[in-house]
């Protein structure tokens, strides 16, 4: 008997919010339409300042080395050798196309880095109503590693769930269990149902979508 014959499964996936009378990414929970709750992004004060300095000290080294060619002194070394390059190699040159490349692409990259919010970690929670005379709403989110214990705990309440394991992402949450009793396709329904509960009463902006899958080996069928 192979692998596959000794295993059998159960699977569902279904997209959070399609279920009937969960309330899924509703405001409160009881069918309101949801708010428009932005992700957090990152202040990025250490990286920004360090290219702040590593960009300060190239451009003070550089106008320093003018300066000095302006009052009659030698320029450095590494200028002459990087002006005797650039003047003698070919623009077709590999080295030449290699480091263009290499500078373009990461300039690519630190724009992207710049532009994107970051803190891919933290998942927002929806927003409670601003109550009269304050100026904002609350701001919360909820590590993923978190949620995925909290989610992992419901799992392990159902009856027939031997272990569970719970993947948190930003747009699907995927729940793998091993059921040790009772028919796969009741402890699937059962799992599904109190992982969608525990889902909405995590509060999340965004409730990304549910997949689970429920195994177990043919010597604990029963």
């Amino acid at each position: 008997m192979n692998a596959d014959q000794k295993m059998r499964q159960s699977t569902s996936a279904s997209a959070y919010g399609a279920r009937v009378g969960t309330g899924a990414g509703s405001g409160t929970g009881d069918g309101d339409p949801p708010g428009r709750v932005r992700r957090f992004w990152s202040e990025r004060r250490v990286p920004a300042g360090i290219v702040a300095l590593v960009l300060a000290a190239v451009s003070g080294l550089l106008l320093y080395d003018v300066a000095a060619v302006r009052s009659g002194r030698r320029a450095m070394r590494w200028r002459d050798w990087l002006a005797d390059e650039l003047a003698s190699r070919p623009l077709d040159n590999a080295w030449i196309v290699g480091g263009a490349a290499l500078l373009a692409a990461l300039g690519v990259w630190m724009v992207v880095m710049a532009m994107a919010p970051g803190l891919r970690g933290l998942l927002p929670m929806r927003a409670p109503e601003p109550e009269s005379g304050a100026e904002d709403a609350v701001r919360a989110g909820i590590d993923r590693t978190s949620a995925g214990l909290v989610l992992r705990d419901r799992a392990m309440e159902v009856p027939g769930v031997r272990s569970a394991r719970v993947d948190v992402g930003r747009r699907r949450i995927r729940a793998r269990a091993l059921a040790h009793f009772r028919d796969l396709d009741e402890v699937r329904a059962d799992l599904d149902t109190a992982l969608h509960e525990g889902i909405r009463q995590l509060g999340l902006a965004r409730p990304p979508a549910l997949s689970v899958r429920v195994r177990r080996s043919a010597k604990s069928k029963g």
